[in-house]
């Protein structure tokens, strides 16, 4: 049990900020497969912010290489709970989420900045499988994420049907 814990613990817990569009590409790098519920995802209007908690899958641990640049494989495959919050958010909108389905289970695929004109600054898109998404109105992109758990192994990596 204990070399098994050892395996999911090759990186340290992954802490990110997102300042700028180039920022948020990474972010959602790391974010990409991650998994929850729609009642994981809250809204606090007075402190301008959208928090989510997720269940990111550790890409960082699938794709390491080894002195000869043969890829080795993570075994077993790892998530993690993490917490994702943007601040400085003027106007959340959703559309493709059943928010009265609290257990509604939803897939991040990625996140997409826009710059705006003026206000708001940015549009920070949050792009779930299945169609759903969640528009962000933001001043500025301040964004951050944190692995707030132990890894845990789970029995797939996500899969990605090929587009030609």
């Amino acid at each position: 049990m204990a070399e098994d814990r050892r395996k999911t613990l090759r990186f340290p817990p992954l802490r990110l900020r997102a300042e700028d569009a180039e920022d948020v590409t990474v972010l959602a790098a790391c974010l990409q497969d991650a998994t929850l519920r729609a009642a994981d995802m809250a809204w606090q209007p007075k402190q301008r912010r959208f928090a989510l908690v997720l269940n990111r899958f550790r890409w960082e641990d699938e794709t390491r290489v080894d002195a000869r640049g043969k890829l080795i494989r993570a075994v077993p495959h790892v998530r993690v709970p993490a917490g994702l919050h943007f601040d400085g958010v003027l106007k959340v909108q959703s559309s493709g989420i059943d928010r009265n389905n609290a257990a509604a289970p939803l897939e991040l695929l990625s996140i997409i900045a826009e710059p705006g004109d003026e206000v708001p600054a940015a549009v920070l898109t949050l792009v779930f499988a299945g169609g759903g998404a969640v528009r962000l109105e933001v001043e500025c992109v301040d964004a951050q994420m944190q692995d707030l758990g132990q890894p845990y192994p789970v029995r797939r990596a996500p899969r990605h049907k090929e587009v030609s």
